[in-house]
């Protein structure tokens, strides 16, 4: 479990091809207090610690992973969004996030706005209905409060902060980002379904 905040935007330094991807990313995290067996929110996709070294760690990601985010993408240099996995009595500074990529979103517009940036994003249809206003999203593993929806678009605003901590910095139009709904919203909706009837609902 993780709570959207990002403690470290690393680099890719190297990517090994074979039955699974290994992904060797630098950071300033302390690495040999990282287990083997850790997992680590890369971007907002939870993988597994398989190898540590000097300021660097290397992780695994299956075909289903690469297929499903933005990692098999990935070169080397790309900046990447790292969070530790949450310990109990942590503070939950976001929201919660489980790091399971729900699908991708694709930047429809970066402008500034005021002394912030706002990102116009486009989600696949059937996640829309978990994202509403003042509601909350995580994008490459950022937790993000949702400003406006529209059709199959919504809006965040991005701090100075935010924009200064993670790869939104770097982040252009007709960029892909991985997406995960509010993990409440879909199970209310869950809920709300079996109740009065609608997609997925028992007959």
């Amino acid at each position: 479990m993780f709570t959207g905040i990002i403690t470290d935007v690393g680099r890719v330094r190297r990517i090994s091809q074979g039955a699974l991807a290994e992904l060797t990313i630098a950071s300033g995290f302390d690495t040999t207090a990282i287990a083997i067996g850790a997992s680590i929110a890369c971007s907002g996709a939870c993988l597994t610690v398989i190898a540590v070294e000097d300021g660097a760690f290397t992780v695994q990601a299956s075909a289903e992973t690469l297929a499903r985010t933005t990692i098999g993408d990935w070169r080397e240099g790309t900046a990447v969004n790292l969070e530790r996995a949450l310990k109990l009595g942590d503070e939950l500074g976001g929201h919660l996030v489980s790091c399971h990529v729900d699908g991708l979103a694709r930047i429809v517009e970066r402008r500034p706005e005021a002394q912030s940036v706002r990102f116009t994003l486009e989600a696949p249809q059937d996640l829309m209905r978990f994202i509403a206003p003042k509601g909350s999203v995580a994008l490459d593993g950022v937790s993000l409060t949702v400003n406006e929806v529209a059709g199959n678009r919504f809006g965040v605003n991005i701090i100075p902060h935010t924009l200064a901590a993670t790869n939104f910095n770097e982040a252009r139009a007709e960029q892909l980002m991985n997406l995960e709904i509010d993990m409440i919203a879909r199970y209310v909706a869950r809920l709300a379904e079996a109740v009065i009837g609608g997609p997925g609902s028992p007959p």
